[in-house]
């Protein structure tokens, strides 16, 4: 008996495919596919958010100082003229931030490994670049869903049957998370 579903690809094909479909899962929360993919999907997934849920609190917070522009009223960064040149004009800030631990920055590279990035454009900037804003997946793994099945012991998707399609009487399923 195989290991995995070949779903009638070659290995890259199918690699793409599954690495696709999980992205997508863990970006919209549900998708609908096919059985076998579905099944596949599962192990992926349930494996992303396990690795999550054990790394979720291993990080430490650390103050640093960092500089931030100085902006005007109108949002604009404020200039400021040194030796004939225009200079912008800086800030030092204390701000916290998260550091991973080494087992957590391990895990969210495998997480990386598998999740392609996603990139999120508002309907009224399609076809443009401005207004688009890049997900970070790891993070939604690590802040949303690791708190949320923290205290279960796997089983965190559900494969709902929805009937056969109709071209090729395929089982379509809706892959979600409980």
């Amino acid at each position: 008996m195989a290991m995995y579903r070949k779903l009638g690809r070659t290995s890259s094909q199918r690699k793409a495919l599954l690495r696709n479909q999980v992205t997508q899962l863990i970006y919209k929360g549900k998708i609908k596919t096919t059985e076998a993919k579905a099944k596949e999907i599962r192990k992926i997934a349930e494996h992303l958010v396990t690795l999550a849920i054990r790394e979720k609190d291993n990080f430490d917070t650390v103050t640093v100082d960092a500089k931030v522009a100085r902006k005007d009223k109108d949002g604009k960064r404020v200039k400021e003229v040194v030796d004939g040149k225009k200079v912008t004009v800086y800030d030092t800030v204390q701000k916290e931030i998260k550091k991973d631990q080494p087992s957590k920055l391990h895990a969210r590279r495998q997480m990386l490994k598998v999740l392609y990035p996603v990139t999120e454009v508002p309907e009224e900037a399609a076809g443009r670049k401005a207004g688009t804003k890049k997900i970070d997946l790891t993070d939604k793994l690590f802040e949303e869903y690791a708190p949320k099945y923290a205290d279960r012991k796997g089983g965190y998707t559900r494969i709902v049957k929805i009937g056969q399609r109709k071209g090729d009487a395929a089982m379509e399923v809706i892959i979600e998370f409980v």
